[in-house]
């Protein structure tokens, strides 16, 4: 008993995160009988009291901020080169989202989910997974991180190169309407939601036991493939922090034409994906009321 207190003292997850992702999903239940866990509330307010919500903030700041590192960074060299076939093209361009997504997602998850994207936040809150608290302080931190990381981008390819090339920025291609664009990146969004759902579903975890899924990996996979699909068409969103900081260091009226479509369109895909998993996949409201 006298360890577990030490535990707080030091920053323990008094206030843990509902919706675990990587290995705390898979073995939470593990060898046990599934029960329904309750509902967060919408408001929590012993976490603004204790250390882990904090920390879990940073989680998501430093997790973003080394994603749009990284992405942003694959996306310059492939813009910059004359030809692409001395780069790593759109499929490399999909494996370093859908790549970092896994080693991010697998290196945070004890720590605060590894969501890494608004929109996945927003979904698990509509689940009632996560309270609004903790949802709004993880979507602030996602944001800011972004912006971090697109900003070191443009410090290390200067001012002029970073507006040439682009800054990594999404907008709906030349030749398809702001309809399509918005449509890709619901479906897209739903794909990747909707798969987060589903790798993380606890219940899952303990009816297949012998099976097991590390949930990372196709998390990352659903990246890699939604991005294969529509960078073509909008050079892939889903992930409003990812467009917003992109779009704040680039700064450009052609960064700022269709933004509201990165954050319109991966909202209903998030919603969208949240609705399929309580209500058909898992069919919450129907065992509430029998």
């Amino acid at each position: 008993m006298e360890g577990k207190e030490e535990d707080v003292k030091l920053g323990a997850n008094k206030f843990s995160e509902r919706q675990p992702i990587g290995t705390s999903a898979q073995t939470q239940d593990e060898g046990k009988d599934y029960k329904e866990p309750p509902p967060a509330p919408l408001f929590e307010p012993g976490e603004l009291t204790s250390w882990s919500f904090y920390r879990a903030g940073i989680a998501e700041f430093i997790a973003t901020f080394l994603f749009l590192y990284i992405t942003i960074l694959t996306v310059m060299g492939v813009v910059k080169s004359p030809s692409k076939c001395s780069t790593v093209g759109i499929q490399g361009i999909a494996w370093a989202f859908g790549g970092t997504i896994f080693a991010l997602v697998y290196s945070t998850a004890g720590i605060s989910g590894g969501h890494i994207n608004p929109a996945v936040t927003f979904g698990l809150f509509l689940a009632r997974k996560l309270s609004l608290t903790r949802a709004v302080f993880y979507i602030v931190m996602q944001t800011l991180g972004a912006i971090a990381g697109a900003a070191v981008v443009k410090g290390f390819e200067k001012s002029r190169n970073f507006e040439l090339l682009g800054g990594g920025a999404n907008s709906v291609a030349h030749g398809y309407t702001k309809g399509s664009g918005l449509g890709a990146e619901i479906v897209g969004t739903f794909v990747l939601v909707y798969t987060v759902f589903s790798a993380t579903d606890a219940k899952r975890s303990a009816r297949d036991s012998h099976v097991p899924i590390l949930a990372p990996l196709p998390i990352g996979f659903a990246v890699f493939l939604v991005h294969l699909a529509t960078i073509p068409i909008t050079g892939t969103g889903i992930n409003p922090a990812r467009s917003l900081g992109a779009a704040i260091i680039y700064n450009k009226k052609h960064a700022w034409d269709d933004h509201w479509i990165f954050w319109v369109g991966p909202f209903i895909g998030a919603a969208l994906a949240a609705l399929y998993h309580v209500v058909v996949i898992r069919a919450i409201p129907f065992k509430s009321k029998s």
